[in-house]
């Protein structure tokens, strides 16, 4: 990481928000892992999902679907979707870590990304692929899914994909190092301009302000 390129908790800025998302199988909660391990600087937040307690897969917080609606009456969640026939959230202290200026890293839907561009800056969406027969393998290999939701999975995984300035496409199909690499030079290059655009002298990209000065409001 270049020197001064993340911001600085209790400097002013805001922290980046990097959203990882992608297929199921893809290796985001690997390629996460990867990431905290060379950039323990940056904050790793714990999705709180409702399946079931000690269910294979990723670190959650397991709620039964009553608690994450009071939760979510409660205002205890900074966003929530549904997917796969579970209910997501991304806890509200989120928001509080980005404000104190820490990067933070949050494995995200893709159906949930539009909302989150929307809602705050600066962002980085690492949007992780790899070909659909890798998809298949390593979904059978973690033994979580029945054939036939592996089968969903699978169907869903080209959906359309989000685009833009802030979109990072990981090519996760090969050795994690190489993912690994993609992902720390885009981390990097993101933290970069968003600390040039709040010495405002970033140039504007393509059809979007620079990072920094967009509406940075919780809708």
């Amino acid at each position: 990481m270049t020197e001064g390129a993340g911001a600085s908790v209790g400097d002013g800025r805001r922290g980046l928000f990097i959203l990882v998302a992608g297929p199921s199988g893809a290796g985001k909660d690997t390629l996460i892992d990867a990431i905290r391990a060379r950039r323990p600087d940056l904050s790793v937040t714990r999705r709180i999902i409702t399946r079931a307690a000690g269910s294979a897969g990723e670190d959650h917080s397991a709620v039964t679907l009553e608690d994450f609606e009071r939760l979510e009456a409660d205002g205890a969640f900074l966003m929530t979707w549904r997917a796969h026939g579970l209910a997501y959230a991304l806890p509200a202290d989120v928001e509080e870590a980005l404000a104190r200026g820490r990067g933070v890293i949050a494995n995200l839907s893709r159906a949930a990304i539009a909302p989150a561009r929307e809602r705050f800056d600066p962002i980085l969406v690492l949007l992780v692929t790899a070909p659909i027969e890798v998809l298949a393998q390593r979904l059978a290999a973690r033994g979580r899914e029945t054939p036939a939701e592996i089968r969903a999975r699978l169907a869903r995984a080209d959906q359309p994909a989000p685009s833009g300035p802030e979109v990072v496409e990981i090519d996760n199909g090969g050795a994690l190092g190489d993912a690994l690499a993609q992902a720390l030079q885009a981390i990097e290059a993101a933290e970069t301009l968003a600390a040039a655009a709040d010495r405002g002298d970033a140039a504007e990209r393509p059809g979007q302000p620079p990072i920094g000065n967009r509406d940075r409001s919780l809708k």
